[in-house]
């Protein structure tokens, strides 16, 4: 399954002259504010709480549905067939698994997802039917970031939540990767065996700055939902607080529905 050519010793120039060298080096400086958004912070401090995991788990299914999708659907492009990788990497069904545990079988009733979710599935469909090459840039940066940080977050959603299983953690799990690194080096050498113009490669490394803004976006949209959904909480903790104390789901659920319209309205009513 691993070539051993891709162990061979490559020069500066060629390592310079790889996709995915390239795409790392353009996105670095927007993979830091990623790493720094309030949410992440929080991620990585251990201080994430089961509701801020299940409405990250709402947006990143929403995210994950669109681009598998397209990649299923632009499967033989020539840019898009050599980083196919739908049995070692596909998330949807783990992301599936993870809403049933902890939303239930309605799970699919109860998923919430702020504006800028939705515009980062638009973006994926969009490019999937108009230019599949960009799609490229998005997979690279998705998937190879759950095979490195993912592995870190796994462990500090499953301490940080309770959870004595791995039971709603199907995400950070890759049954068909027995080795990371060793697939991502794979992953590096097919994306950089894609034949590509100038011009072509030029918009992929664009579409990779692209793809952080968005998960940007998302981050700093989930924060603003949680934490006006917990100033709605603290509001109604008078004033018919025992009508939504009989209910803990229906009291979040409320919380989270104005907190969406309000981050919409923000959003557009510029």
């Amino acid at each position: 399954m691993f070539c051993c050519c891709l162990y061979k010793t490559t020069t500066k120039k060629q390592t310079l002259n790889d996709l995915s060298e390239q795409i790392k080096a353009a996105t670095k400086e927007n993979h830091i504010r990623a790493e720094n958004t309030q949410l992440m912070l929080s991620y990585q401090k251990g201080q994430i709480t089961l509701q801020q995991y299940k409405v990250l788990l709402c947006s990143l299914y929403e995210i994950y549905k669109a681009l598998e999708e397209e990649l299923d659907r632009n499967s033989s492009h020539p840019a898009v067939a050599p980083i196919y990788f739908p049995h070692e990497l596909a998330r949807l069904e783990s992301l599936e698994n993870d809403l049933e545990y902890f939303f239930g079988q309605d799970w699919e009733k109860r998923v919430i997802v702020p504006a800028a979710t939705q515009r980062y599935k638009q973006r994926l469909r969009k490019i999937g039917q108009e230019k599949p090459e960009l799609l490229v840039a998005h997979a690279y940066t998705r998937y190879l970031g759950d095979l490195s940080g993912g592995q870190v977050l796994g462990k500090i959603t499953q301490k940080s939540l309770g959870l004595s299983s791995k039971e709603g953690l199907s995400f950070f799990s890759f049954p068909g990767v027995s080795s990371p690194n060793r697939f991502k080096q794979l992953y590096r050498s097919r994306m950089n065996s894609v034949e590509l113009t100038e011009e072509e490669k030029a918009a992929v490394l664009e579409e990779a700055v692209e793809a952080f803004e968005l998960n940007i976006q998302v981050f700093d949209d989930l924060q603003k939902m949680l934490s006006i959904a917990a100033e709605t909480d603290q509001s109604k903790s008078g004033v018919g607080a025992a009508r939504f104390a009989a209910s803990p789901v229906l009291q979040l659920a409320v919380g989270l529905c104005v907190a969406l319209a309000t981050v919409g309205a923000a959003m557009y009513g510029k």
